[in-house]
């Protein structure tokens, strides 16, 4: 069990940021005319807003929340709240948000695996990766229920150590959260397949901020003679 222990959560995140980084480069590099959400709005537009939303909002305040959760340093935030107050702040702040992904994200895979036309115009990709990022939305919902056990931030503490110690190659960082709940290493293990499978999904979309946009030249748009 240590030796699995150390596998999934010591080994396979180096193994996940390494094929995100480079798999995404190449994808980059290689197939730019495939880098695009592939928006399905034009086929159908019914309930197509709302939970796209839903989904989109949810999703990257529970993207942002993790991420300054885990990778700000203890002592940063220490004289300002308790470990206890900040898990408390990320149980209401990622609930709310989980509730609206979910509900944005239901809404999105019931509507590309049952509509017709849209289901005609998905990729096994498509379909694989909206079901999973729900799987993965409802296991992180599920984690409230053992998180509501232990209010004192104990266990968050320890999956910071455990992501700023891969961030920063330590060794022996699977040890951090060796004896934390199951369900809390399924959404880990999830989360870390979600990196290997972003390059060769519409996932790649996130980073295509359009920042050129607003520097670009004026169009002059004339009406034919």
């Amino acid at each position: 069990m240590s030796y699995l222990n150390t596998l999934l959560f010591g080994v396979y995140p180096y193994i996940a940021i390494a094929i995100l980084v480079i798999g995404t480069w190449a994808r980059y590099d290689q197939g730019q005319f495939t880098w695009k959400a592939h928006s399905s709005q034009m086929l159908r537009k019914k309930n197509m807003v709302m939970a796209s939303v839903l989904f989109h909002v949810g999703v990257l305040v529970i993207f942002f929340g993790h991420l300054v959760g885990l990778l700000t340093p203890h002592a940063l935030y220490e004289p300002f709240m308790t470990p206890g107050t900040k898990q408390i702040m990320a149980i209401v702040v990622g609930g709310i948000a989980g509730v609206m992904a979910i509900i944005g994200g239901g809404m999105l895979a019931w509507r590309r695996l049952t509509d017709p036309r849209i289901k005609a115009s998905s990729t096994f990709a498509d379909n694989m990766i909206i079901i999973i990022l729900v799987v993965q939305l409802v296991l992180g919902m599920l984690t409230i229920l053992p998180t509501m056990g232990h209010l004192d931030g104990s266990t968050m503490l320890k999956f910071s150590a455990w992501a700023q110690g891969v961030v920063t190659l330590q060794g022996g960082v699977a040890g951090y959260i060796a004896d934390v709940h199951w369900i809390y290493k399924t959404h880990i293990f999830l989360g870390l397949t979600i990196f290997v499978l972003f390059p060769f999904t519409r996932l790649v979309h996130m980073l295509s901020v359009p920042v050129e946009y607003f520097g670009r030249k004026y169009q002059v748009v004339r009406k034919r003679a």
